[in-house]
């Protein structure tokens, strides 16, 4: 594998060369637009004024500007590639040298509150795990992937998942070009809204009547060029007009409804064939991909005549990308139908009942893929960030699945959390499964017990993702995650911190009683009074331990360590350590075993200043 620094390093090289040379063609086409201009201006000037030239004359600076015109937006359209090329590795070098929170999308919109594991393990905000993980420009890729993030899979997704990004990692041209495609698209597209239309029910008949409206459109042409001609079709016009005025009286209200809830444009639509057609023209290796590519190529006549209700007829497929420019067309001419030439056209032509029953043609033959489809785009780009991800920190391994036969288990090494820069990242190894099901980590505060819960549960997370692990090793059962790390009152709901704490662990027990759960608490009812405390989390692992779950609680009350007689051998202490030098603490995060021996928070007060 070729190092991804070095890699990036080269590609931005070359995006920012092609960017230079793109500048450079734009302020030439610029000037040279100038100069034709004012060339045009003289040469009217002859003609008109002067009379010195013949008026033909003026075709040649209109149709070199027309010419120069097009060349401009090539140019444009190309630097803005580079830039965004140029812009997705950077954003990637910033990734691989933990510079890069606050950079990318923050995943605000899918944040909730009642979540059983996403706001204690930081998965959606700015510099958190969707902020690095994300390479998705399209609303449905970055649902889907906070989706998978949000959601356990199941061992056959997981594994599936894996080998998928094993190949996509490497595809680094794919990765570039589906960027800059998903960048252009990103404002001009909302998926469900398309997706809503593409599956409504038809609202304007079918069949022989879109024939009848194209017919009396030609006739009423044919009868407009005649009358010009000084041939006396005026009855036979006016019967035709006559007659497509009952036609759009009839259907007027639903020819609008029709095309009212079209909210695209042809623009947005050419770019989403664009990136579908990137995965139509790839070559993959394994059997998902494969068929993946085969859905979006085989848009069979088969398929379509079964939609349609008509024999099925002996012609070549018609991929998902040629359909949606297919659509863009219809839509180009739903958007045009406001304008002036449009307005003129409305009675003879019936310019807007035309475009109704070709958007309603369209989606009787292709609506009902539309939704898959997005899918799909959904599907890949969630699929290319993890890829990215793990092309980008070639240390991160896959997890390891086992059978759930012996008990569940939990067993990983080196261990680092993945939003930690590598150079303050200090790692340990855990161990959960039928002879220790229960860790209880103690130690004073800032010692590093909540950062290892998170630690233990985002990696989790990312295991059951069908991601790469922030370790040297994971080996699990497949595990439902369930955590209580931080809460706090509620002014609004009237909560209290330790009411807010109760709900959320019920929650987790909920959790518990329907599968397979890894249970992470910090701090475990720390808003009430020690006796009732030690009771309750002696009855609330004990059920917990009962349902099957392994799990891990932290503490810095040295009273609660002592409830391994009441839970049984299954429950093992480990700790963190402090050390004060020269009047400073300093914690060095390695985890040890048994109970910590002391506590810090009486010398913690005495370093901050305080007298006591």
């Amino acid at each position: 594998m070729t190092d991804p620094r070095s890699e990036y390093a080269e590609r931005l090289r070359q995006s920012e060369a092609a960017w230079s040379a793109a500048e450079r063609r734009h302020i030439w086409i610029g000037n040279v637009k100038l100069a034709v201009v004012a060339v045009g201006l003289v040469a009217g000037w002859f003609t008109l004024q002067r009379h010195v030239l013949a008026g033909y004359w003026l075709i040649l600076p209109l149709g070199i500007y027309g010419g120069l015109a097009i060349a401009h937006e090539y140019a444009l359209r190309a630097r803005r590639r580079a830039q965004t090329a140029g812009d997705l590795y950077r954003r990637g070098t910033a990734r691989i040298e933990d510079r890069w929170a606050g950079s990318g999308a923050a995943g605000e919109q899918f944040r909730d509150a009642e979540h059983v594991y996403a706001e204690d393990l930081d998965l959606f905000g700015c510099g958190c795990l969707f902020e690095l993980l994300s390479t998705a420009r399209l609303p449905m890729g970055e649902s889907r992937l906070a989706a998978w993030l949000k959601n356990p899979s199941t061992r056959e997704e997981v594994l599936e998942r894996q080998g998928l990004i094993a190949e996509l990692r490497g595809k680094r041209d794919l990765h570039r070009e589906l960027a800059i495609a998903g960048e252009e698209l990103r404002p001009r597209m909302v998926p469900e809204t398309l997706a809503e239309w593409a599956e409504a029910a038809w609202v304007l008949p079918g069949g022989i009547w879109r024939g009848v409206a194209a017919g009396l459109a030609v006739a009423a042409a044919a009868g407009i060029v005649l009358y010009f001609e000084d041939v006396k079709t005026w009855p036979v016009l006016v019967g035709v007009l006559a007659l497509e005025g009952v036609l759009w009286g009839w259907l007027r209200q639903r020819m609008k409804e029709a095309i009212a809830k079209l909210d695209c444009n042809a623009e947005g639509l050419e770019l989403f064939a664009r990136v579908l057609e990137m995965f139509e023209r790839e070559t993959f290796a394994s059997e998902r991909l494969k068929a993946i590519a085969a859905k979006l190529r085989g848009t069979s006549k088969a398929l379509l005549a079964a939609a349609t209700e008509s024999p099925p007829q002996k012609t070549d497929a018609t991929t998902a990308s040629e359909s949606l420019r297919c659509l863009a067309r219809v839509v180009y001419w739903v958007d045009n139908r406001e304008n002036l030439m449009a307005k003129i056209a409305e009675l003879p032509f019936l310019y807007t009942l035309q475009v109704a029953l070709a958007a309603e043609a369209w989606k009787r033959r292709f609506g009902s893929q539309m939704r898959a489809w997005l899918d799909i785009a959904g599907e890949m780009e969630a699929l290319i960030s993890l890829a990215t991800y793990s092309y980008e920190h070639p240390a991160d391994v896959f997890p390891e699945f086992v059978e759930a036969g012996g008990g569940l288990l939990l067993e990983a090494e080196k261990l680092g959390h993945p939003l930690i820069a590598a150079d303050k990242c200090v790692r340990n190894s855990v161990r959960l499964d039928a002879r220790t099901r229960l860790l209880l980590v103690s130690g004073s505060n800032m010692s590093g017990k909540s950062t290892l819960l998170r630690t233990v549960g985002i990696n989790t997370v990312l295991a059951m993702a069908g991601a790469p692990i922030r370790g040297a090793r994971m080996r699990l059962t497949p595990l439902a995650v369930g955590t209580r790390i931080r809460s706090g009152d509620s002014l609004q709901e009237g909560r209290s911190n330790f009411y807010t704490e109760i709900l959320h662990i019920r929650r987790v027990v909920e959790l518990a009683r329907r599968g397979a759960t890894l249970f992470l608490f910090d701090e475990l009812l720390e808003g009430t009074n020690s006796h009732d405390r030690r009771i309750g989390a002696e009855k609330l692992l004990a059920a917990l331990l009962g349902s099957g779950a392994i799990g891990m609680v932290t503490t810095h009350d040295l009273a609660l360590t002592e409830i391994g007689a009441a839970i049984g051998d299954v429950l093992r202490n480990v700790h963190f350590e402090d050390f004060v030098e020269e009047g400073k603490m300093r914690f060095d995060y390695r985890l040890r075993d048994g109970v910590v021996t002391k506590s810090n928070a009486i010398e913690l007060m005495r370093v901050v200043g305080l007298d006591v």
